[in-house]
């Protein structure tokens, strides 16, 4: 195995670890109470579902992985930036509030990540 190969590697296990944070973002979501009056509050668990499994399929793929990660990081961000919203409106309990910055830092995260990728492909 190359260096590059092994750093692309890396990078796609680091990638699963913050997505493991925004799946647990998600499952606070999806189960809270507030769900029954928000129903927009699904829109961050439905884009960190479908991320999630578009990216499982190529665990064993890195450049397939950065490539979907690329596809999908747009419609992440953007339920991120939805959700900020949507969840101070939900409530303004403190796991409200966390789960906005730890979706918020998965994203900033994912996009730098997917920086690292490109730039040690070439």
């Amino acid at each position: 195995m190359t260096a590059d190969q092994q750093r692309a590697e890396e990078i796609v296990t680091r990638c699963e670890q913050v997505m493991a944070h925004a799946w647990m973002v998600r499952t606070f979501i999806k189960h809270c109470e507030e769900i029954d009056d928000f129903p927009e509050l699904m829109g961050i668990v439905r884009a960190v579902f479908d991320t999630a499994r578009a990216l499982e399929t190529r665990l064993d793929e890195p450049n397939a992985y950065f490539k979907m990660l690329g596809k999908k990081i747009g419609k992440l961000r953007s339920a991120a930036e939805q959700f900020r919203v949507d969840a101070q409106a939900a409530s303004t309990h403190m796991n409200f509030q966390q789960a906005v910055v730890s979706m918020d830092a998965c994203v900033e995260e994912l996009v730098e990540l997917l920086a690292a990728a490109a730039q040690s492909s070439r």
